[in-house]
Parts: structure tokens; C-alpha cells; sequence
């Protein structure tokens, strides 16, 4: 596996990705508190909200197997070479998974509290089930090519 050159690079690679991390985490907060405080979810865009999640899901499902399975890892370097370094660190994988707990939060407040006459779209609705489903199909079809992912 590849290795830093320098450490200065590597304290500002890992600056930067922690200050990225705790600034995008923070965005997502204001929304879930007023949420609480107001009991009601009025004027929140839930088409956003559904779609968000299958976003954060799908760039979590990524960071977390490229970042913890030795055999993707492995495919990682067959195709790009030894000398190449993991592109997702420990502060991606922190901040998908804090996304997707932070959206699904959101999304549940979605469920509980008011939400006057609004309702997820159809066509929001229909996009998440085509790419839900395109990613299964794509995931078991590939399934018996990988011989395991431990």
C-alpha cells in the first residue's frame, strides 16, 4: 500500500478532510432541531429528504467497503496499482455514516411529527425504488465474480 511522502501533506490532507467533516456534520443539525422544537415538518421538502438518504446510503455503502474490505481493496490496487493510495480516508466513512443517521432522523420526524397536506412525490418515490433496485441487480450479479468479500 502506498504511503505519504511528506508529513506535512499528510497532517493537511487530514486537517482538512476533519474540518470538512465537522462542517458538513454540522449543517445538519439546525433542520432535525427546529423539526423537534416545532413538532412539525410543514415546508420541509420530504422529495429532498428520501432523496438525500439514498445519496448519503449509496456514498456510505462505498466508503465503508472500499475503506474496510481487504478484497475490494485489493481490486482497488489490481486496477490502479500498488503504488496508489485508498481515495477515502477515516473522516469519510465518519461523516457518510453520520449523514445517513442524520437523514434517516430527519426522515422519521418526517413520519411522527406534522406534516400538514404534504407527501413524498411519486416520481421521488420511483427514482429511489430504480436505483435501489438497479444497485441489487448490480450487486448480485457481481456477487459470484468476487468469490467472497472478507
Amino acid at each position: 500500500m502506498a504511503s505519504w511522502n511528506s508529513i506535512p501533506l499528510e497532517i493537511t490532507y487530514e486537517t482538512f478532510g476533519w474540518l470538512a467533516f465537522f462542517s458538513w456534520s454540522i449543517s445538519f443539525y439546525p433542520q432535525v432541531i427546529l423539526n423537534f422544537r416545532r413538532k412539525s415538518v410543514v415546508g420541509l421538502n420530504f422529495d429532498f429528504v428520501l432523496l438525500n438518504l439514498t445519496k448519503h446510503s449509496s456514498y456510505m455503502i462505498y466508503n465503508v467497503c472500499l475503506y474496510f474490505s481487504p478484497v475490494i481493496q485489493r481490486q482497488y490496487f489490481e486496477k490502479y496499482g500498488s503504488g496508489e493510495m485508498i481515495p477515502v480516508a477515516a473522516n469519510d466513512v465518519a461523516f457518510s455514516i453520520h449523514a445517513v443517521l442524520l437523514t434517516a432522523i430527519t426522515l422519521f420526524q418526517i413520519v411522527i411529527f406534522d406534516r400538514g397536506t404534504q407527501k413524498v412525490s411519486k416520481i421521488s418515490v420511483g427514482i429511489v425504488i430504480a436505483v435501489w433496485l438497479i444497485a441489487a441487480i448490480c450487486f448480485f450479479i457481481a456477487l459470484p465474480a468476487n468469490h467472497g468479500f472478507g
